[in-house]
């Protein structure tokens, strides 16, 4: 059995099926290198029959990534099939993922079928797919509540009819850690021509075990992971990739990987800035205070001799604190540099635009951090949103009722008004209803402010519901009323007019 760990990156099709957290093919692109410098094997690059837009990822980051196997799920089904090899047609290395639910559950009452006709669906998709390309990765859906015996049945078949890789997925998020590890086990055990495959795990995080399990089912013998940057994924999430690379690199386990962690921390900013989706600060290994030490027996320690405290070296996973420091004296070969640094490339003209609004952040702020920088690059994004923020007042205090004037930009044509509120934001966004005379309800709210100084710039997520639907709106600005209002157009602009 190789000790060599295959990592298949899911973020741009698992971990982007989380609500509001979409992203344009410009976006997915500039991910898809991040992750190919991260050093992942495979990137699940999306679902080509879900939509237009995913069939076009698929091809623009086919042409994009040099190295990396390209991969791209469908059902068990031949349209499915033809149009994910269609998709993948640019691909240097590529691979289609099909699958069908194998649990009694999926089975009765998802496919009204049999568990001899899910085995004959199953190999028929792989060896349909076989014709179309070489490495053919078959799911076997819920395998994570699938009986052993019949599962191996299933295995064993698709190995047969010529898969490279099977995967086992957790699929509910279901199993405890140490029946996972023995679900591999046994099919190691007991399938005819397993080494003919790569196993491989593919868990959710519903009942927060998904990097445990993960970790089991590589003891046991699988030599591919499914995991996400940051885990981030449907429901709960999936296997975090970041506390998979380096459980492996603190425990030397002696499974090797292709990660490079010190783009950890660069990527995981990148993912969260990209997807709007904040990073808990207490999140393993990437988040703010995964390295911070509050307890005043703690610092002792850790001033005394890092290690005593500190299972991992921060620099492992690219967190510096020697990096160059951005003030506004900063040119712009510094931002450039740094903006490469974070795997994002930009022309001479979008540089230029970054540079002005970061120079305008930098009077405000005593230094630019590297969440600041991926803020600015992506906030180009709004700049061809019909409904613009031209002007905000705002009125506040104890004692005072909260007061908030507004001028928005729709369409080249200015509207003006003015309302009370509970609070600041809540006056300003009243002000902003009175011009915009839709039935919208604030459904959710978050701010997240970067890092900790009262000069920082504050992120605010917000989803509103019109019409029936839930719509996700982004804002980020060192005034966080303004944040907020422009994280409410935000969502404003992407109603189905």
């Amino acid at each position: 059995m190789s000790d060599r760990l295959y990592i298949f990156d899911t973020t741009l099709r698992d971990g982007e099926q989380v609500p509001g957290c979409q992203l344009n093919t410009v976006e997915k692109i500039q991910v898809a290198r991040q992750l190919e410098s991260l050093g992942v094997d495979v990137i699940e690059a999306g679902f080509p029959i879900s939509s237009p837009g995913d069939f076009n990822s698929v091809i623009e980051i086919s042409k994009a990534v040099t190295w990396p196997t390209i991969c791209a799920l469908t059902r068990a089904v031949p349209k499915d099939i033809d149009c994910a090899a269609e998709a993948l047609a640019y691909a240097k290395r590529k691979r289609i993922h099909t699958g069908i639910g194998t649990s009694d559950s999926h089975i009765r009452y998802k496919f009204n079928s049999t568990r001899e006709e899910i085995i004959e669906r199953a190999v028929a998709a792989v060896k349909y797919a076989k014709k179309y390309v070489e490495d053919v990765e078959f799911y076997a859906e819920d395998a994570g509540r699938t009986d052993n015996e019949y599962l191996a049945r299933v295995v064993e078949a698709v190995i047969k009819a010529g898969a490279t890789v099977v995967n086992i997925p957790d699929t509910t998020g279901y199993c405890l850690p140490r029946d996972y590890g023995a679900k591999i086990k046994y099919l190691m055990e007991h399938v005819d021509g397993i080494d003919r495959a790569i196993i491989s795990t593919h868990c959710h995080n519903d009942l927060g075990m998904a990097t445990a399990c993960t970790l089991e089912g590589v003891l046991n013998g699988a030599r591919q992971v499914e995991v996400t940057v940051n885990g981030i994924g449907e429901r709960a999430g999936n296997t975090s990739e970041e506390e998979i690379a380096m459980i492996l690199k603190c425990h030397h386990l002696d499974i090797q990987t292709n990660i490079n962690t010190q783009k950890i921390a660069a990527t995981s900013r990148m993912v969260s800035s990209l997807m709007n989706m904040p990073v808990q600060a207490n999140k393993a290994i990437v988040g703010r205070n995964a390295f911070a030490h509050s307890s005043g027996i703690h610092q002792d320690g850790v001033l005394k001799n890092a290690e005593t405290y500190e299972i991992i070296n921060p620099k492992d996973v690219g967190i510096d604190d020697n990096a160059i420091i951005l003030t506004a004296r900063s040119g712009h070969a510094a931002l450039r540099h740094r903006l490469e640094t974070l795997g994002v490339e930009v022309d001479e003209e979008k540089l230029n635009d970054i540079y002005q609004r970061f120079l305008a952040l930098a009077d405000k702020k005593k230094d630019v951090t590297d969440d600041d920088i991926l803020v600015l690059a992506g906030s180009g994004r709004t700049a061809s949103h019909r409904i613009k923020l031209d002007y905000l007042q705002v009125t506040s205090g104890h004692g005072v009722r909260p007061m908030a004037a507004i001028v928005v930009d729709i369409a080249g044509e200015k509207f003006r008004a003015a309302a009370e509120g509970n609070g600041p934001v809540d006056a300003s966004i009243n002000a902003l209803k009175e011009i915009i005379k839709r039935r919208m309800t604030l459904k959710e709210f978050t701010i997240q402010a970067i890092n900790r100084g009262s000069d920082d710039v504050g992120k605010v997520h917000m989803q509103v519901e019109y019409d029936g639907q839930l719509y996700y709106g982004f804002g980020a600005n060192t005034d966080i009323v303004a944040a907020s209002v422009e994280a409410y157009i935000d969502a404003v602009n992407s109603f189905k007019h």
